[in-house]
């Protein structure tokens, strides 16, 4: 029996082709044996970042004890706070040239939530109070005063 080049090659590649799959399915079966590790090339979706729910959002109400005062007359500004600790401090604020300028009635959140500030307001014209939470960026809204 004579063999030929042409039989030769195929049997060498028949055989390589064979190691080759052996070798595969004897890697495949030590990898589900150790544990995974993720590669390089693998993409993990990034965790979502949590979005503060309504119960961690902080809040604050505010209601003037009234719409319309005289000159040099005091405002009281009362309202409740959620999402703030009892003790937090506030500051009334009122709108001027465009900006929030902080007044020197100052509260802290009493128990049950609640606060108070009382101002006197001076010069004529219409006011835009608000309260703000001291090292938060939390407000109320604005409640406006008449002074004339």
């Amino acid at each position: 029996m004579h063999t030929t080049q042409r039989q030769i090659s195929r049997a060498l590649a028949a055989g390589a082709l064979s190691v080759a799959l052996l070798s595969a399915g004897s890697a495949g079966a030590f990898a589900t044996e150790a544990k995974p590790t993720p590669s390089p090339t693998m993409s993990a979706k990034p965790k979502p970042k949590p979005s503060p729910s309504p119960t961690t959002t902080a809040s604050i109400s505010a209601r003037a004890n009234t719409t319309s005062v005289k000159p040099g007359e005091s405002v009281t500004v009362t309202g409740r706070t959620s999402g703030l600790k009892v003790g937090w401090p506030l500051v009334l604020q009122h709108q001027k040239g465009g900006k929030w300028v902080p007044l020197k009635a100052t509260a802290k959140v009493k128990n049950g939530s609640s606060y108070s500030l009382t101002t006197t307001l001076s010069n004529p014209g219409t006011e835009h109070l608000r309260v703000a939470a001291v090292g938060k960026k939390v407000y109320s809204p604005t409640v406006t005063v008449k002074v004339s």
